[in-house]
């Protein structure tokens, strides 16, 4: 009897090992298709990570191989790491979805072309605000009426609430207005009431976390098909931190897209909002809140409030999530609540074409995981 259980043991550690040399295969090609520099990837599958792996390099000059500790600066999934705070300060009554976001940071923001028409903090979470970023969005003042002369030019020419644009600009005053309602700097924020909670690695603040993990980041050529280092991409900006305004200087942080964390830590935080909120018995935000942030408000896009939908990333498949790009990383998380699986992939560097609103590299390396752990 202990024979024949040793015996069907050994078989089921055998095709799992198939399985995943198979995959590790097929995910390879895909990079090399893409002239990928590195890959993180982690997956889940009903609720557990069943699958995560490094490929690649961290850092090119030196071949240094990427492992799974190595963290990135995951560019805009870090939108819905202050969404989620915002959820959290939502329901502790310190602020309401509704709220005038003018009356919440402290200066009028209104669209010149409908003066009357109130942007509320909800339109700007999900992007349909009407404001843009054609004067950039990394300070305050650019949409401040009291310090730049065209500050009108932050805003497009549909009513407020009426049309999705993705803009940072909304993201970096959110930060601002994190700071301003907890009374805590964003970075520290989101440290102490999202990543520590949930067991997580990672931050907004380079100084805060070790260098020696960060997967160096290469931006693509495609005139001569090479990589160039993008030395900006973990600037510690610390002049800037030692002068500090708290209410003002949080685009600092870029609660746009300034997250530092691995892909299977990203992956936890993931499986929190796959369970609408909670993961492993410890609640972030209300299921309430969770299902209202997955919820599209435009129909085109699939946006709710920092997590967006589609059914075509994987064809068929109804997923949630977000991507991210900057500084030559893409950054994909998508998660499907109802089947409880996700996946998490980041890349320090790739020839990045595009299909529709996706980089060819992600669409084919989650299809690639789709197909041999969660579809199998």
């Amino acid at each position: 009897m202990k024979k024949n259980i040793l015996i069907a043991l050994l078989l089921i550690g055998s095709n799992v090992f198939a399985q995943t040399e198979k995959a590790e295969t097929d995910f390879k090609a895909v990079m090399q298709k893409y002239n990928a520099v590195g890959a993180s990837v982690t997956v889940v599958k009903k609720g557990k990570i069943v699958y995560t792996h490094s490929f690649g390099l961290k850092d090119l000059e030196n071949k240094t191989e990427l492992s799974d500790r190595d963290i990135f600066r995951i560019a805009s999934i870090s939108k819905s790491f202050s969404a989620t705070s915002i959820m959290q300060l939502v329901e502790a009554g310190k602020l309401s979805l509704d709220d005038d976001f003018g009356d919440l940071i402290g200066f009028k923001i209104r669209n010149p072309k409908f003066p009357d028409q109130k942007i509320t903090l909800k339109m700007a979470l999900s992007h349909t605000s009407s404001l843009n970023d054609s004067q950039g969005y990394l300070n305050l003042d650019l949409i401040n009426p009291d310090k730049n002369p065209n500050w009108a030019k932050c805003y497009n020419d549909y009513a407020p609430g009426t049309k999705f644009n993705y803009c940072n600009l909304n993201f970096n005053i959110i930060g601002t207005i994190i700071e301003k309602k907890s009374g805590e700097r964003f970075d520290n924020y989101v440290k102490n009431h999202v990543l520590k909670p949930l067991g997580l690695y990672g931050g907004y603040c380079v100084d805060s976390l070790d260098s020696a993990r960060f997967a160096k980041l290469y931006e693509y050529n495609a005139t001569d098909k090479t990589f160039t280092l993008a030395a900006m991409a973990y600037a510690p900006r610390r002049t800037e931190i030692q002068n500090y305004v708290m209410g003002y200087s949080t685009p600092i942080f870029s609660p746009t897209g300034g997250m530092k964390i691995s892909a299977t830590d990203l992956a936890k935080y993931m499986v929190m909002h796959m369970n609408f909120g909670t993961s492993n018995g410890v609640k972030i935000i209300s299921k309430k809140s969770a299902k209202l942030m997955q919820t599209a408000l435009t129909d085109d896009e699939g946006y709710g409030l920092a997590i967006r939908g589609s059914n075509t990333l994987i064809p068929g498949v109804a997923l949630k999530g977000h991507t991210g790009s900057a500084y030559g990383l893409y950054s994909t998380m998508f998660f499907n609540p109802k089947e409880k699986f996700g996946i998490v992939i980041i890349t320090n560097g790739i020839n990045a074409t595009y299909t529709d609103d996706f980089p060819d590299f992600s669409r084919a390396a989650i299809n690639s995981l789709y197909q041999s752990f969660i579809k199998n």
